[in-house]
């Protein structure tokens, strides 16, 4: 993660200069009194000042400099915490362009927003991102996009609390970039085994790693299908990768993810044609996250929690030994499944981890299961590309699980829709004829399909048999 230094100076003169985010000279608190002329000398010349980031030269600050990013009005019906990270996004990516090589954040808090300190700070680190593959190519001359990036607060104690806050869910975010955008092959399923492994290394997290073929095939047969034309190329063969936490004290709630870690997605036999396909090793992005978690978790070590994980790192490859239409295969719950579309394969490779959980759940102290996954392109199609979906099953539903996710990610502008999953979804997914007992998709793309986002859960729920708890 990029160094991080707290300060309650302005003058520090550890920095080279100053991003303040903030929405106008009048939302600034006593503390930041000494910045308010600067802009109101600015504005004076410039009535565009809160519309676009500017430098200021103003002597005194470190470095001289002050780089201004208005977060814009904040109390609109449709505005959100995402304002504070847009800001420092562009004030920190301004202060790149100008040279700065120790910038220091300055987001004063918001009586509306009590994390908008937080969220800046994850937007700025959100722009000094160094992709894995420039790391490890050696291309720049160091790790990082600046030497230290300062967080400005108040008080001590809140200074210390930002910083390790801040440090504890970038090294998550870090993580899930670092495997979800890496490409098809630094980011292969065995390399990502490797990476987990070195990662959790002398951490609190327990990590296995599976990869024989004859347990794959045995455990989890879906995902085996999948992944039976990749394993002809031992670079790309699938692996499991299990992750589990247990937090001091006695255990009061268990959460148990799965992951979707699709390496790169061809479609399979239903090859993703018409140049679809650039972009699917984005594909692994839910494996990806459930990694970034458990490395928070790793980082802030939080007690009477237990989590387990489970990463379904699998190549969805065409070739002659690929899945294929028409293709009946029994699940690990006994489910008899019939192949609609081999570019359906997410669904397939988290099914058996999905059972398997379900399987452990009945052991455990307040169990809660989720999927995470880079699903369907009808999620984008049905809420645009910034927006995740979170659906219940009835149980969850009834707990307002979904709600709270939603309300959480609020929070720290990780926003989540809601959507429902109703039978009509079931009906779908039901058998055409004696021969199997679940038809995994229809012979569409999910963006053609009604309601292409929500029966896929159907299907996981009925193919894993947690319809028949």
């Amino acid at each position: 993660v990029q160094p991080l230094e707290w300060t309650t100076d302005l003058k520090n003169q550890n920095f080279d200069g100053i991003v303040l985010v903030t929405q106008s000279h009048d939302t600034l608190p006593s503390e930041l009194e000494c910045l308010k002329a600067p802009l109101l000398d600015y504005s004076s010349v410039d009535s565009g000042l809160g519309e676009e980031v500017v430098v200021m030269k103003v002597p005194g600050l470190p470095g001289n400099r002050l780089v201004f990013a208005s977060t814009g009005p904040v109390n609109r019906d449709y505005d959100d915490i995402r304002r504070f990270s847009d800001a420092a996004i562009n004030g920190t990516k301004r202060a790149l362009k100008a040279g700065m090589r120790s910038p220091l954040l300055v987001c004063p808090p918001h009586k509306d927003y009590k994390n908008s300190t937080v969220v800046a700070a994850l937007g700025a680190l959100h722009a000094l991102y160094m992709p894995l593959e420039v790391r490890e190519g050696n291309i720049k001359p160091t790790d990082y996009k600046v030497c230290l990036l300062g967080l400005w607060a108040a008080q001590e104690a809140e200074g210390k609390r930002l910083v390790e806050l801040t440090d504890a869910l970038e090294s998550g975010r870090l993580a899930c970039r670092d495997i979800g955008g890496s490409d098809p092959e630094r980011m292969a399923a065995p390399r990502v085994a490797d990476y987990i492994q070195e990662l959790f290394k002398d951490s609190p997290v327990q990590v296995e790693v599976i990869s024989e073929l004859k347990v794959l095939e045995k455990e989890y047969p879906c995902l085996a299908a999948v992944n039976r034309c990749a394993n002809t190329v031992p670079r790309h063969q699938a692996r499991v990768i299990k992750l589990q936490y247990c937090g001091e004290g006695p255990v009061q709630k268990t959460l148990m993810l799965v992951g979707k870690g699709i390496t790169y997605d061809t479609g399979g036999a239903d090859i993703k044609a018409g140049g679809v396909m650039a972009g699917m090793h984005r594909d692994k992005c839910g494996a990806a996250a459930v990694a970034g978690f458990f490395q928070i978790l790793a980082k802030l070590k939080p007690k009477h929690l237990k989590v387990v994980g489970s990463m379904a790192m699998v190549r969805n490859s065409v070739g002659a030994d690929c899945y294929v239409a028409d293709e009946l295969l029994v699940s690990r719950a006994g489910r008899r499944v019939r192949v609609g579309n081999t570019d359906a394969e997410g669904r397939m490779v988290m099914v058996d981890l999905l059972c398997e959980m379900k399987e452990k759940a009945v052991n455990e102290t307040s169990p809660q299961l989720f999927t995470i996954a880079t699903l369907t392109g009808h999620a984008i199609r049905a809420m645009g590309p910034n927006y995740s979906i979170i659906m219940d099953n009835g149980p969850a539903h009834r707990n307002k699980n979904a709600a709270q996710w939603q309300k959480a990610g609020e929070v720290l502008g990780d926003v989540f829709e809601v959507s429902n999953i109703r039978r009509e979804d079931y009906e779908f997914h039901k058998g055409k004829s004696e021969y199997e007992d679940i038809l995994q998709c229809n012979d569409l793309p999910s963006s053609a399909t009604p309601r292409g986002h929500q029966t896929p859960a159907a299907f996981l729920i009925m193919a894993s048999g947690l319809d028949k708890v």
